[in-house]
């Protein structure tokens, strides 16, 4: 049977940017809404500097947007694709970690 298999690298590109811990951590504090760098910097416990670098990383890849609220820039998932897929990659570690 012969397949007709999609380009697969933006789907290469997406997991492997996925597959940093800190970039997972945002992108979960984000499910709950528009947030705050300020907010994200100290739920993570990191330097600013940090987590300006991963949240430009997550906006060049579309998963994360932003916008500024007089002296705050907020984030929020890019749309529900993005939530979609975090909700479904941690219901997945739950779900594999109890077999």
């Amino acid at each position: 049977m012969a397949y007709a298999i999609p380009d697969v690298k933006p789907v290469k590109e997406l997991f492997a940017v996925l597959a940093d811990e800190t970039r997972l951590r945002i992108l979960y504090i984000l499910t709950d809404g528009e947030t705050c760098v300020c907010d994200i910097t100290r739920a993570l416990g990191c330097t600013i500097s940090n987590t300006f670098h991963h949240l430009r990383v997550l906006r060049e890849a579309r998963l994360i947007s932003s916008r500024r609220k007089g002296k705050h820039i907020l984030y929020k998932l890019d749309d529900k694709h993005v939530l979609g897929l975090i909700r479904e990659g941690f219901q997945h570690a739950a779900h594999t970690s109890r077999e």
